[in-house]
């Protein structure tokens, strides 16, 4: 402005300021809703459920040699199929499950998995006659109506048979052998507060506010699902606004502590013990734990839990045929040790090492099921792991614990060990934080000796083709978290032979393990043992790729669920043409695998799978509902 321009104001009157300002609001707000809505049930891509592929039940594979037939095809290059549409790294859930989701709508893919079988954590493997599942322990969500189930079905052509748990599906068991508390946690809208409260008399009203808080928590999960989709500008608005909190509850809830709600609840330790136990399905104590997290897990078993029919590796062996049959296939012993780009830093292949020489595979499209972590610090050149919004993606995520599994074979059947399909989880004290805290920070001989916490399943006894395939047999999974650090010297050893400080170190755990599997199932003992054997997170680093041993993928503490973390990981990489599937998409776990795998294949597809999945399950109830009626 010059100095001598004369300048002309005009008041305007504050009513009519505050007037237009509601109106320009209103318009705003209204034209994101209706983008929202445009977005959201907007068709475009195609849709892999919008044909019911379910078939009728055909006869049950036992015979293992016709089953690795499907599930151990090793790689060789006259194996892999010409004109790809895509490669995904990594077959566990989250690899297989987009491959599926890509097949159904005609796409021809290839999946490379570096281990001898195909599966990730859904795969299983045979010591001494004893068949060992090594990830799949109990999954929610799966009655005939549910989206989950009626995905699932059409994923896997309706071959894939669930069987429920008994109810209660859960123990939880609280303190020393003189002292321990035992506490059923039953499935059921209703029963699983009814039950809690007759274990914790006087507690109704905090058993009724903490159950409302995580069903309306868990409820608001679409969310994070709406968030990973959306256009990065909008989602990027909904956050920096501030509207997501206001928009969502599982949200709001995210920043608070699992420890923090449940201390505000009740006074009584049991208690709050009762309402964390199930910390241990993703890894963090319940004061580094968001409530948001937690509240998905109370509320995915609230109608029921189950298990695999014929076990977790029918869940790989009936996905495969849906790819084979688009013209793809899914190979193993096919480590992927760097992914391939043009000079336009466009992903356009792999490589796969076989022996000592390199394989070049191009495809279009490659899809990351091995993890963030490999994904961006092994896969992709140097020179592109150092762009800024790489190392963003990265410096916004730690790994998660390592796990520790020990696999027990038995000589007796379930009735003789009194073994049920359920679960148990074992825990010193009440006090979780203090007491899996302090146990995380021991040097790894002391660890060794005080292990705090346990879970306990019998796969066999939760599987009714069991006793057919394996008679007089059962056996035993038992899962407890450990560092990496305890066991990495010997990372780099053979993994049959590691040495004798690695086995002796193993054999303390199993004995302190042991010692309470055998005082909390007294039938169990050390006679009726036939094998037994650790494995530890270096196991987990060669078999399923984790890099420091995790099972739960990248951490899932409070800071998984900022919103910012969740608009900037997503299943689009900042390379064109490279995506992510899988846990570090979405969630842990077998359900937010297959999440991932929904919210890659919408980035893929143009369209919202997660919502398709609902369209699905309410078509299927009316067509069950048809055929019922007939």
């Amino acid at each position: 402005m010059e100095p001598n321009e004369e300048v002309n104001t005009v008041t305007v009157p504050t009513g009519f300021g505050r007037g237009a300002m509601m109106i320009a609001v209103g318009i705003i707000c209204a034209a994101l809703v209706i983008f929202l809505l445009h977005y959201v049930f907007g068709g475009r891509g195609p849709d892999p459920f919008e044909k019911d592929t379910r078939e009728p039940l055909k006869k049950r594979v036992y015979d293992k040699k016709e089953k690795n037939k499907v599930l151990k095809q090793g790689f060789v290059a006259n194996r892999v199929p010409e004109n790809l549409d895509a490669v995904v790294i990594g077959s566990g859930v989250g690899g297989l499950g987009l491959a599926v989701l890509l097949a159904k709508v005609g796409k021809r893919v290839l999946v490379l998995e570096q281990h001898s079988r195909a599966g990730g954590c859904c795969h299983t493997f045979t010591e001494k006659g004893f068949e060992f599942d090594v990830g799949i322990h109990y999954i929610g969500e799966l009655l005939d109506h549910k989206p989950f189930r009626c995905m699932l079905d059409q994923m896997t052509n309706g071959q894939l048979e669930w069987e429920p748990l008994e109810n209660p599906f859960d123990h939880v068991v609280l303190g020393p052998p003189e002292n321990r508390r035992r506490y059923p946690i039953y499935s059921g809208r209703t029963r699983f507060t009814d039950e809690l409260k007759k274990c914790f008399p006087g507690e109704e009203k905090a058993i009724d506010e903490f159950m409302k808080l995580a069903k309306k928590t868990g409820n608001g999960v679409w969310f994070l699902a709406l968030l990973k989709i959306l256009p990065l500008p909008l989602a990027k608005f909904l956050v920096h606004t501030g509207l997501v909190r206001h928009l969502s509850f599982f949200f709001k809830m995210a920043p608070r502590s699992l420890t923090d709600v449940v201390n505000e609840l009740t006074e009584n330790k049991d208690l709050r013990a009762v309402f964390s136990y199930i910390f241990g399905t993703y890894g963090k104590i319940p004061k580094d734990a968001s409530f948001a997290m937690h509240s998905l897990l109370i509320t995915h078993y609230l109608n029921g839990a189950w298990y695999p029919k014929g076990g977790a590796s029918e869940i790989a062996y009936h996905m495969i045929p849906i790819i084979e049959k688009a013209g793809g296939a899914v190979l193993v012993r096919a480590p992927v040790n760097r992914i391939l780009f043009n000079d336009a830093k466009e992903a356009c292949g792999v490589s796969v090492m076989k022996g000592q020489e390199e394989v070049h595979i191009h495809a279009p499209m490659i899809i990351s099921d091995a993890g963030i972590f490999n994904t961006y610090q092994k896969l992709i050149p140097k020179d592109l792991q150092t762009m800024p919004a790489i190392q963003k993606q990265l410096s916004m995520l730690k790994h998660g614990e390592g796990g520790l599994s020990i696999f027990m074979g038995l000589n007796g059947t379930k009735e003789e060990l009194g073994l049920k399909s359920d679960n148990y989880w074992i825990f010193a004290e009440n006090n979780f934080d203090e007491l899996v805290g302090n146990y995380m920070k021991k040097d790894r001989e002391e660890a060794a000796k005080n292990v705090p916490l346990l879970f306990v399943a019998s796969p066999s006894a939760k599987d009714p083709t069991w006793e057919a395939r394996s008679p007089g047999k059962s056996t035993l999974s038992l899962v407890t978290f450990a560092k990496y650090e305890w066991f990495e010297e010997w990372k780099d050893g053979k993994v049959t032979n590691r040495g004798r400080d690695y086995m002796e170190l193993k054999q303390a755990f199993i004995d302190t393990i042991l010692e309470v599997v055998m005082d909390v199932f007294p039938k169990i003992t050390r006679d009726k043992i036939e094998y037994i054997d650790a494995g530890t997170p270096i196991t987990n680093t060669h078999y399923i790729g984790a890099p420091k041993g995790e099972i739960y993928g990248a951490d899932h503490g409070i800071s998984r669920f900022d919103p910012e973390l969740n608009i900037t990981v997503r299943a689009e990489t900042p390379l064109k043409n490279l995506y992510l599937t899988g846990q570090d998409v979405f969630l842990c776990g077998f359900a937010g695998a297959l999440a991932g795998a929904l919210t890659c294949g919408s980035a893929i597809l143009n369209r919202n799978l997660h919502l398709d999945t609902i369209a699905l399950a309410k078509r299927t109830k009316f067509i069950n509902y048809k055929l019922k009626g007939e």
